[in-house]
């Protein structure tokens, strides 16, 4: 019994004395997208601000490919000792897997770290359309099924699950319109020919503050920084519980030490407190958040059966 103490009390003193030196040499960041996406951008910000907190340098691996699973995956076969970071996300983490197999379990195969930011989406019109807000927006759509089409950047992307979610709560039916990418599908919205989509704030503000959209509503249940005057769906369309959007962070491989986990939790949640942080995502259309690694994982469970549950429903498929 003595021996197990003593050699528990030593795994206990190597795990702090771990952390205490942690990070002893650069830190890999592996950014699953191309560079000058959101979330590219945004571990940008948060790997220099670790570095300045930690002295050594957090450099930014780009690896984009399938849909973010070839870096994710990348990643998850990573020495689990805090020296390799992904810079996760809602689409190849909590999405992905609900619609198609994945090499990894992102339940099993990382461990959280922090959230990063929350990326809010909004509910964007034609001007034209016969609808001066949300509810009357549902109205309309509503007394006339079937009639009206919604965009997405693709069957089975963030803004599609979402526009579903929307149209099951608020109890409409229109035809789903897939495009490849954000762009084309905001473009034949501003054409006339869809009729809505509900698309991330950082896509639709320029959009909405130039007149070529209407923005009727954003998806969280709080209003966001960058579309301040825009009301949360939740209370303009009487959803009570709509309270969705895409979210980043930062994760590691399964088995990294948790010491190294809060240490980096930590250093994250003074980060997001910084005034020049906190401008540069408004300018992107992010809000800032963090939590503990605890926190994170709860929240990541929580979004995967969300997800999971709108892909059901609407029997979504992706070839």
């Amino acid at each position: 019994m003595k021996r197990i103490s003593c050699l528990i009390a030593c795994l206990l003193c190597a795990e702090i004395a771990c952390a205490q030196s942690y990070p002893a040499r650069a830190v890999k960041v592996v950014v699953p997208w191309p560079p000058g996406q959101a979330t590219d951008i945004s571990a940008r910000i948060v790997a220099q601000k670790l570095q300045e907190a930690l002295g050594q340098p957090f450099v930014i691996d780009n690896r984009p490919g399938a849909g973010g699973s070839i870096g994710s995956d990348a990643v998850a076969k990573s020495p689990p000792d805090g020296y390799t970071l992904l810079a996760s996300s809602s689409g190849p983490i909590s999405i992905m897997p609900n619609v198609q197999k994945t090499p990894y379990d992102p339940l099993k195969d990382f461990a959280a770290v922090s959230l990063i930011a929350a990326a809010p989406f909004a509910l964007v019109t034609h001007p034209s359309f016969p609808a001066s807000n949300a509810r009357e927006f549902i109205a309309h759509v509503r007394a006339n099924p079937d009639k009206y089409a919604f965009s997405s950047s693709g069957t089975g992307a963030t803004a599609h699950l979402i526009t579903e979610l929307f149209n099951s709560m608020a109890e409409i039916k229109a035809r789903h319109v897939p495009y490849k990418g954000t762009a084309p599908a905001l473009t034949d919205i501003m054409n006339g020919q869809i009729a809505y989509t509900i698309e991330t704030v950082a896509a639709t503000v320029g959009h909405v503050k130039s007149g070529r959209l209407k923005a009727l509503g954003v998806s969280f249940a709080r209003r966001s920084a960058a579309m301040p005057d825009v009301p949360p769906l939740a209370e303009a369309a009487n959803l009570p519980g709509f309270d969705v959007g895409a979210w980043i962070g930062y994760s590691a491989p399964a088995g990294t030490p948790r010491e190294v986990l809060a240490r980096l939790s930590g250093e994250i949640q003074k980060a997001m407190q910084a005034q020049d942080l906190r401008e540069r995502y408004l300018a992107l259309g992010l809000d800032p958040v963090a939590n503990t690694p605890d926190e994170m994982m709860a929240f990541l469970r929580t979004e995967q059966a969300r997800y999971g549950e709108i892909v059901r429903k609407a029997s979504i498929k992706v070839e």
